[in-house]
């Protein structure tokens, strides 16, 4: 492990009802959440597709590159000195794409698209899958960007040593995961920071989208002792969290089990 230290990170989870493939009216509702936080963040997490609802019309609700929510979101980060970030669906070329934008305070624009699509309800017949995992830094610290229906295969959000490290200090999930299926969510979320000796947080939505699906938050943030730091159910809330970089690396030194990882190689 490098001796490096970096500043705490304090991470906002936005756990939000949202309106049904309608655009003008989330970016309001969100902006009004945002621009009415208590104190400032680093990281500010809004849920999946937070424009529109978790839909499979994407013809109909997509926006391309440096559109309209791409250009609210350096707004907001501008304003607030904040990174932001959730997925949308972008149209590129002849494709449609779950992306996850990461924007910074200064206008510079990160992506990830989305690489499990969710076949149940036919997500992989609408949009296209990404296939390149991004590692983030903010800070210092090394973030791994995830899409809902990814949390469910854990090969691709492994933590791997690169130069004698391991690759990233806190794994995301931005979900618009179903209340039947929440038991999988809260399990999984756990699970990824106990196997990845990292912080896990999963920021999923609340109400009902436009095909009657229910949704009940269970937004959270787990630290590398898969340990509950925030909790969040049935209701809007924002929640806070403060990230302790020594405590990790305190953690990781005392118990080095990534030392003993078996190495792969992964496909895509």
């Amino acid at each position: 492990m490098t001796d490096m230290l970096f500043p705490d990170l304090v991470i906002a989870l936005v756990q939000t009802d949202l309106y049904w493939k309608d655009r003008t009216a989330n970016l309001a509702m969100l902006e009004e959440k945002i621009m009415n936080l208590p104190h400032m963040v680093d990281l500010i997490i809004l849920p999946e597709m937070f424009t529109t609802g978790f839909t499979m019309d994407a013809a109909e609700v997509a926006e391309p590159m440096n559109f309209i929510t791409t250009k609210w979101m350096c707004q907001m980060a501008a304003q607030t000195q904040s990174v932001i970030t959730g997925s949308l669906v972008i149209k590129e070329g002849n494709s449609f794409f779950n992306r996850l934008l990461w924007v910074r305070p200064d206008g510079r624009v990160s992506k990830y698209d989305k690489r499990h699509l969710f076949r149940m309800a036919d997500e992989d017949a609408h949009y296209t899958m990404g296939l390149q995992r991004e590692v983030l830094s903010l800070k210092g610290w090394k973030i791994l960007p995830q899409i809902c229906y990814d949390l469910r295969f854990p090969v691709w959000s492994r933590n791997q040593v690169v130069d004698k490290d391991l690759e990233y200090d806190l794994v995301f999930y931005v979900a618009s995961w179903p209340s039947p299926r929440i038991n999988a969510w809260d399990i999984l979320l756990q699970a990824r920071a106990v196997e990845n000796l990292s912080y896990s947080i999963g920021v999923n939505r609340v109400g009902k989208d436009g095909n009657a699906v229910p949704y009940s938050g269970h937004s959270a943030a787990y630290n590398f002792k898969g340990e509950k730091m925030v909790f969040s159910e049935n209701k809007e809330e924002i929640l806070f969290v403060n990230l302790d970089h020594k405590a990790l690396k305190d953690y990781r030194d005392k118990f080095p089990a990534w030392l003993d990882a078996d190495g792969f190689q992964l496909k895509v």
